[in-house]
């Protein structure tokens, strides 16, 4: 399946959220898993993002479709990027 990185920034409501209920970061990732997705790591990180996922999807409008749906929501937001490891890169490149 294709790779994507979702670049993920918590809103005020989303920080306050986890806050009261951490949770209810693992209950998201099962909603992604509904809709097609398949979290493949995750880390919460400093600097200009809050969270990176790695995630898998069969196709782009799935990954844009997960995307939206949980910008939609209003405690996150979320810049999703298309992945190709470098070894796939390299043989287009050849």
């Amino acid at each position: 399946m294709p790779t994507y990185i979702m670049l993920s920034n918590l809103t005020s409501r989303g920080a306050k959220t986890i806050q009261v209920k951490p949770q209810r970061i693992t209950e998201v990732n099962k909603e992604v898993e509904k809709m097609g997705g398949k979290i493949v790591a995750q880390y919460a990180v400093l600097g200009p993002y809050d969270f990176i996922t790695i995630l898998e999807a069969p196709d782009n409008e799935t990954a844009a479709r997960i995307s939206l749906e949980i910008s939609s929501r209003g405690s996150v937001k979320i810049t999703t990027l298309a992945a190709t490891p470098v070894d796939k890169f390299i043989d287009r490149l050849k």
